[in-house]
């Protein structure tokens, strides 16, 4: 009997949209059309694009990015007009990513259109778009600062025109998890269409709350490559892989997650930052292990204080030896790679020489071997040097 998967969700990467929006991102076609081909090899759903009437630019953009013949779903971020509408169609998206704030603050300082205002635009929207025959989203923008009430006027009536989902946007980093499960399951209750996600970080819950989304479920969710995006941006696909890989490996099982580290790699590049020390997987201490208690039980078992197997990501474990936090078992381990094999009491004085050595600063990993080397020439044959043979 074919075990019954679980339900997953699909990942709307928009990087080429939001991610547009960081303050240091400017991408060229080039690079555009580059990070697209990566961004489908590792085999998110859907890649989302800014709008073509941003501009010029922007228009040839999409249609190049339409004409790489992709398997994600090509989708652009519009407003609620017509003339929007029927540019992104005339490119050749395979959907519309719709959007109207709600919320009081941006009805008034965004668009002044009331509730019913901006619900007889979208549903005029919508139906262009249906009637061409592509993916319809529309999203409530700013909706934890919209009252319940409108918030599901505005989703049951596009949801009874027939939308392919609905979005839920915290817009501002608002929210947290628990906020997040109540109102994406007050929606779903509310609606029989596809349900999709987008929390930016301003609180700093961006990774946790599209988790939340899904488990109250939410079909789709947002991310961008590094997290980058307005102001400090939304959830990280790194980090967003990492959460739903500990909940369930079967979630990711279909994305290629030994790519994720060149997909960080090559965004940093792009704009010009550094991957965060403290990425989910990609980070450059991911899986760096440091003192005398974590390496001792990791060499025995590595699952001890590793949630993640770096194997799986395409990253290397790595032991911090040459610090004065270190233990007999880091340093032997080392030792050991160099073909030099202590006995119990001359592991401990070459500890001991490691850490006071170490601490006026750690000790790279050649200023260890050579201390290790030196140490091991001063012991009697054959204790020291032991032949690789």
């Amino acid at each position: 009997m074919t075990p019954t998967l679980p339900r997953r969700p699909l990942i709307v990467d928009t990087t080429l949209r939001e991610g547009e929006q960081f303050a240091a991102a400017h991408f060229s076609p080039e690079q555009k059309l580059r990070l697209a081909r990566a961004l489908d090899a590792f085999g998110v759903e859907y890649l989302e694009h800014t709008s073509p009437v941003a501009s010029p630019g922007s228009e040839r953009d999409l249609r190049a990015l339409v004409g790489l013949g992709l398997s994600a779903r090509v989708v652009t971020h519009v407003r609620c007009h017509e003339d929007d509408v029927r540019r992104a169609l005339d490119c050749g998206a395979d959907g519309v990513n719709l959007l109207f704030g709600t919320s009081a603050v941006l009805r008034e300082a965004s668009h002044g259109r009331s509730v019913e205002g901006l619900l007889a635009d979208a549903l005029a929207a919508i139906r262009l778009a249906q009637n061409a025959g592509v993916e319809v989203r529309f999203s409530c923008e700013d909706a934890f600062r919209t009252e319940t009430a409108d918030l599901l006027r505005v989703y049951t009536a596009v949801d009874a025109c027939g939308v392919d989902r609905v979005g839920v946007a915290d817009t501002v980093g608002v929210a947290t998890p628990r906020e997040v499960e109540r109102l994406v399951g007050t929606v779903r209750a509310a609606v029989r269409c596809d349900i999709e996600f987008h929390g930016h970080n301003d609180g700093g819950c961006a990774v946790a709350n599209a988790a939340a989304a899904f488990e109250a479920g939410a079909t789709h969710l947002n991310v961008t490559v590094l997290g980058i995006g307005e102001r400090n941006g939304i959830a990280p696909l790194s980090g967003l892989i990492a959460r739903l890989y500990l909940s369930n490996p079967a979630l990711v099982g279909a994305y290629d997650l030994a790519a994720l580290p060149a997909l960080d790699a090559l965004v940093a590049e792009m704009v010009g930052v550094n991957i965060p020390f403290n990425a989910c997987i990609t980070g450059e201490t991911a899986f760096t292990h440091k003192a005398g208690l974590h390496t001792n039980a990791v060499l025995r078992e590595p699952r001890a204080y590793e949630a993640l197997d770096p194997g799986v990501f395409g990253r290397e474990r790595h032991l911090l030896s040459g610090s004065r936090l270190t233990g007999r078992h880091a340093v032997a381990h080392r030792a050991a790679g160099l073909g030099v094999h202590l006995s119990p009491a001359d592991l401990r004085r070459l500890t001991a020489q490691v850490k006071a050595a170490a601490d006026a600063g750690a000790l790279a990993d050649a200023e260890l071997d050579a201390l290790i080397l030196a140490f091991a020439g001063t012991l009697p044959a054959p204790t020291a040097l032991a032949s690789n043979a």
